[in-house]
């Protein structure tokens, strides 16, 4: 019996056994068999190396966004809105057969928004690489097409909008976390992405059916043919991205605003170092003009960092 057979029979074993105390530790155990079989299936094409159909494409840009949802959603039609990226769209199944990348300017940041195909079996994989995931769904139709794609997502590992759970082993009565998140832990290979779903085509609904989708969690209704919320969508990719601007200036010179250095909400000085130069995070002595600083202390969105000579790491924020 294959892999894919095993995993068929596990889950038709959950589906038909009933949950409850008695089966607690059963369905456990039937869970990370499910998880190592799932972790195995994916393990050849890891290591082969092969690049696949056009779903690896490098990784540049400050942030990666994977764009993901079933055919005709209108994915190729907010790729050329906001990234002004030529990506073929029609009224029918299975435009796009390949990924397609394209680069949102915001802030001073480049963001690369990666159009993954249609076919979400075979997409679903590169969205692993992604630092936030947009699921984007046709508002006219039904909730399903969302629990279909939270369950390939979940399939190959991906885990939307949780936390990577700190466990520690210490004997609780209540609380503490759930099997499936010790399953997670013990696997090693899961990955926390945070996720929007993006609703389009909300020119063709209700307001009631409108403001019921505007108000769900982590939820942004658009409407890529009025152009409609366009903006505010990607404000939310940014707030999800959680990144920070750090402005570079010259000796004597004003701030250089137009070409900051992004990173991740959390970098330290040490991270700004290498941002500019590979060389500068080798030491972890500062001068600055307006404080002392050590190569972990945390920048903050709009700090400014400025060089001083004679000294082995230049650089160092402002305030």
């Amino acid at each position: 019996m294959g892999i894919v057979e095993k995993i068929k029979e596990i889950e038709q074993e959950m589906a038909r056994t009933q949950k409850n105390k008695a089966t607690e530790y059963h369905l456990g155990l039937l869970k990370a068999k499910l998880a190592r079989y799932r972790a195995q299936l994916l393990e050849p094409a890891a290591k082969s190396g092969q690049t696949g159909t056009g779903f690896d494409v490098q990784k540049s840009g400050d942030a990666r966004v994977a764009l993901i949802g079933f055919p005709s959603v209108g994915k190729s039609t907010l790729l050329s809105k906001v990234t002004n990226t030529a990506s073929e769209s029609a009224a029918y199944e299975f435009t796009t057969l390949t990924a397609i990348p394209g680069v949102i300017e915001y802030k001073g940041a480049r963001i690369q928004l990666l159009d993954l195909p249609g076919i979400v079996e075979g997409a679903s994989q590169a969205a692993k690489t992604a630092d936030l995931i947009l699921i984007m769904l046709d508002a006219t139709k039904s909730e399903e097409h969302r629990r279909q794609l939270e369950y390939e997502l979940d399939a190959v590992g991906i885990r939307l909008n949780k936390s990577k759970p700190d466990v520690v082993f210490k004997r609780k009565t209540t609380g503490g976390i759930t099997t499936d998140e010790f399953i997670d832990v013990l696997i090693g290979t899961r990955k926390y992405i945070p996720c929007l779903y993006v609703y389009n085509k909300i020119d063709s609904i209700s307001i009631e059916q409108l403001d019921k989708l505007a108000r769900q969690p982590n939820s942004v209704v658009i409407s890529c043919e009025l152009d409609l919320n366009l903006d505010y969508l990607v404000e939310r990719m940014w707030d999800e991205l959680r990144l920070v601007k750090i402005y570079t200036k010259k000796r004597g010179a004003h701030p250089d605003l137009s070409d900051p250095i992004c990173l991740r909400r959390g970098a330290t000085i040490e991270n700004v170092c290498i941002g500019i130069h590979r060389s500068l995070g080798k030491s972890s002595k500062f001068a600055p003009h307006a404080q002392k600083v050590s190569l972990q202390h945390q920048v903050q969105d709009e700090d400014v960092v400025s060089s001083k000579p004679n000294v082995k790491c230049p650089i160092a924020p402002q305030v």
